[in-house]
């Protein structure tokens, strides 16, 4: 099988921003410091008084602009490098004819020849500049420094002059003193005296603020896709889903929040969701095996390019091996629960609370029925989804990798569904199951009943789910994930046996252990389930993105921002 490389994380780029960050401080520390006496006598033969003290004025803002790229140069963004580069090389000039000052020149040239020797390991694009995004904001600060002196010109003497305006903003924004003292300015209103001795330290802001604005415009990178996937695209997304979904999570692909990234060839692709910076998929790729490896290369390329780390949730196994040769790491997270159809019976000692559970419905006039969507009438489509609703008991719907957010969308027609039924023949809990094409398989996606209900419905309708389907030839049935299984089951460590008590101690928030209690009461066996996440400093991220695409914890929101699908995309959609 054909695998792609590892994708290239040398150490140049990190070196380079070091270097540039240190060339910085460099260069301010050397503005604000005096030259070396006979440099300067030496100087003054070869230029003159005025043309030295304007590269002693172009040192410091030059030093500082320096210091505003390194972070960005740490983050591989490639104008970054460009502009890092330019600079390095100007203030090198500089420092050559303010003060022959060949120590910092040699050290600026060195740091710009290390950018330059690592330029191919800046990955990360950008969008294009235009005059709406970065130009319009260069001349913010002149016309904001403009405005404040003016208002303070009118406030002193009641008429201002341009020229004494232009004069004292040109003062403010070289960080030097001017003519006017705003201390003695005062504004009379309603009885009080207004001091405008803020003023330069006003003005110094506003001009931090939007060079730093200037930056972010000029370095931020190429955005994911933002709009939702079109007809078109989900369509081929089911297509693969129906020929090659082997993994019992393959069908939940298809939840309409997910965006796609395809193959070359288009017969493999993830579905994702971007959070925290990284760029999250659910489960395994679907498709050919052997496309895999070089899907997953292009994945982390693509990701790379836009700055964004590369994780998913629910990853198996099998795949989590493909994802280390691509340079990720993985984590365990916890098992799915499998049920072999063929062996599950109702007898024993060691089922004997679920045989109490269907015994003590049926005498209590349940019962249930196994249909698709299509058998569903309006009546009966109503009631489930006042039972769907009335099971969430006011939480919200959860769910990425291992569920749907719907039970009648475009996709569910070959889903089904297990109804229970009261004595007044009332829909009172439900099971929905999506299939596994590549195998005999069926996955839970969604479990709710009633909370009026008694104790031992789920169990009743697991059981109801587990004979119907048999008869109906599937071999298997994936209950749901339990988080952190192994740590409760058999810990082999000192950290799983700590992990394992602090999910019995959480289960009343977390629901961890219980649901483990539950899955085990049908003897399943168990799968184990991997977050991957990109570096070492890359868990945390991956695993906050996790849980705010679970809904597991909730996602901060900037206010006055519109939601991510109604934004504009920024390239075409699902590569």
């Amino acid at each position: 099988m054909h695998t792609s490389p590892q994708l290239d994380h040398g150490w140049l780029p990190r070196l380079g921003a070091v270097l540039t960050g240190l060339a910085g401080v460099v260069n301010v520390a050397s503005a604000l410091t005096p030259d070396i006496r006979w440099r300067g006598h030496l100087l003054l033969r070869l230029e003159g008084v005025q043309a030295l003290q304007v590269f002693h004025a172009l040192a410091l803002p030059a030093g500082a602009a320096l210091l505003l790229v390194a972070p960005y140069l740490l983050r591989r963004r490639r104008r970054a490098m460009r502009v890092a580069v330019v600079l390095l090389a100007a203030i090198g000039l500089v420092n050559l004819l303010k003060g022959l000052d060949y120590e910092e020149c040699a050290f600026g040239w060195i740091a710009a020849a290390v950018l330059v020797a690592g330029r191919d390991q800046f990955t990360v694009l950008h969008p294009p500049l235009s005059l709406r995004s970065a130009i319009w904001r260069v001349p913010l600060i002149g016309a904001t420094g403009l405005a404040l002196v003016g208002i303070a010109e009118w406030a002193s003497r009641g008429r201002p002059r341009a020229d004494v305006i232009i004069d004292e903003s040109a003062a403010l924004m070289q960080f030097r003193h001017g003519h006017l003292r705003f201390e003695r300015h005062t504004l009379h209103a309603f009885g009080h005296a207004v001091s405008f001795q803020w003023m330069p330290l006003a003005i110094h802001f506003v001009e931090i603020a939007t060079l730093l604005g200037i930056a972010y415009v000029l370095f931020r990178p190429l955005t994911a896709p933002r709009a939702w996937p079109t007809a078109g695209v989900r369509r081929l997304a089911a297509q693969i889903v129906r020929q090659h979904g082997q993994d019992t999570l393959s069908f939940f692909k298809l939840r309409p929040d997910k965006h796609y990234f395809f193959n070359a060839p288009r017969t493999a692709f993830v579905g994702y969701r971007v959070e925290a910076g990284t760029l999250l998929l659910s489960g395994d790729p679907v498709g050919p095996p052997e496309a895999f490896a070089d899907l997953l290369g292009e994945l982390r390329r693509f990701a790379a390019s836009r700055g964004l780390k590369l994780g998913a949730v629910g990853a198996s196994a099998t795949v989590v091996r493909l994802y280390e040769h691509v340079g990720l790491r993985s984590l365990y997270i916890g098992d799915e629960a499998i049920v072999q159809l063929a062996d599950f019976s109702l007898e024993g000692r060691a089922i004997r609370k679920v045989r109490q559970s269907v015994s003590r419905l049926t005498k209590a006039g349940y019962r249930s029925e196994l249909r698709t969507l299509a058998e569903l009438d309006p009546d009966t489509l109503d009631q489930l989804h006042r039972v769907l609703e009335a099971g969430r008991i006011g939480a919200k719907e959860r769910g990425f990798s291992m569920c749907l957010d719907g039970v009648n969308g475009t996709n569910e027609q070959d889903t089904l569904f297990v109804l229970a039924r009261d004595g007044e023949d009332a829909v009172r809990g439900v099971l929905h199951f999506v299939p596994c094409y590549g195998r005999p398989a069926m996955s839970l996606s969604i479990m709710r009943r009633d909370p009026s209900t008694p104790n031992g419905l789920m169990e009743f309708l697991v059981v109801a789910a587990i004979e119907g389907m048999r008869e109906r030839g599937i071999e298997e049935l994936s209950l749901n994930f339990a988080a952190l299984t192994k740590c409760i089951r058999e810990p082999q460590t000192v950290f799983e046996r700590l992990l394992g008590r602090a999910a019995s101690a959480l289960d009343r928030y977390l629901q961890v252990e219980s649901l483990y209690r539950f899955n085990i009461k049908f003897s399943p066996r168990w799968e184990p389930r991997y977050l991957v996440y990109e570096g070492r400093l890359g868990l945390v991220r991956a695993a906050v993105g996790a849980m705010w695409a679970e809904g597991q914890m909730p996602k901060p929101r900037v206010p006055l921002l519109p939601p991510r699908s109604s934004r504009r995309a920024l390239e075409p959609v699902n590569r």
